[in-house]
């Protein structure tokens, strides 16, 4: 191109606006998909809060009223359980893996990471069902647990390798200098380093197991009381949200979007939790 030859030079800012125009259009369109879906759910669901909702049982049918706090108590349960097996194991394979990054056998797990990612939530729960409930002979809440911690180990162990492939290799070198053994720089140099993306890693972890019901069919399967104990079943609110939506009545959908939105405002107070220690704890050198 010449210095006088300006239509070509005309034709790139064209082009480069035309998909800036492009790329502004999609994310606009995606951003309000998610804000018509949340004004849908408030919408349908802030009349069906009340304290009711949080200190109720569910009624019989045919009586008005009720709520789900034997799901919440339940949800919390499952999700707690679930969360004290998966935080520990995906922290310490995301640890082997930023460790032995390149080996054959880190090189192995990463692929089975990468599989278990991609397995539909419905197929571990029948893993569970014939490894767990069947040979015990009941549902309960802590196969529910597993089945849930399977789920949340992908997220943590890929959060956990990434944060600590930041943290240069000159930190470890410097503690193992100084006669810190392998357990104490990773517990007391490397993870607290790397604790924001770590702790990010299992609150989306937990955020992705919250709103899950399929797995919960075949292994806590459900509960109308009340239930405090890990190995009995237990109801939880997707369950609760699933049954009670394609029901006939409409009290039990007024309930339904109460759950719904119970788990929307959860989700969004995770999120917004993940940003923030994100932005605090983040790796930087």
């Amino acid at each position: 191109m010449t210095p006088f030859d300006t239509r070509g030079l005309k034709r790139r800012r064209f082009k480069d606006k035309i998909f800036t125009s492009i790329v502004w259009g999609l994310t606009f369109s995606c951003l309000l998909v998610v804000f018509i879906i949340l004004f849908y759910i408030f919408k349908k669901g802030i009349g069906s809060i009340n304290w009711a909702l949080f200190t109720q049982g569910p009624k019989p049918v045919g009586e008005l009223g009720g709520g789900i706090s034997n799901a919440i108590v339940g949800s919390l349960m499952v999700v707690v359980v679930a969360a004290l097996f998966a935080i520990p194991m995906g922290v310490s394979v995301g640890i082997y893996l930023a460790d032995n990054r390149g080996k054959k056998w880190a090189e192995r797990v990463a692929i089975a990471v990468d599989v278990l990612q991609g397995i539909p939530s419905i197929v571990i729960g029948i893993v569970i069902y014939i490894w767990i409930v069947k040979p015990v002979g009941s549902f309960s809440s802590l196969s529910g647990s597993v089945a849930l911690a399977i789920m949340m180990l992908p997220p943590i162990i890929k959060n956990t390798e990434e944060t600590l492939v930041l943290i240069p290799n000159t930190l470890k070198e410097a503690s193992l200098g100084l006669g810190a053994s392998y357990f104490k720089t990773t517990m007391k140099i490397l993870l607290p380093t790397g604790i924001g993306g770590i702790f990010g890693g299992c609150i989306i972890g937990i955020a992705r197991i919250t709103g899950e019901v399929a797995p919960l069919l075949f292994t806590a399967f459900g509960n109308p009381a009340m239930v405090k104990s890990i190995f009995k079943p237990v109801d939880t609110v997707p369950k609760v949200i699933f049954a009670y939506a394609s029901s006939p009545y409409d009290d039990w959908r007024r309930i339904a979007w109460g759950g719904s939105l119970i788990l929307v405002v959860f989700i969004i107070l995770l999120n917004a939790i993940i940003k923030l220690f994100e932005r605090k704890w983040k790796v930087q050198f």
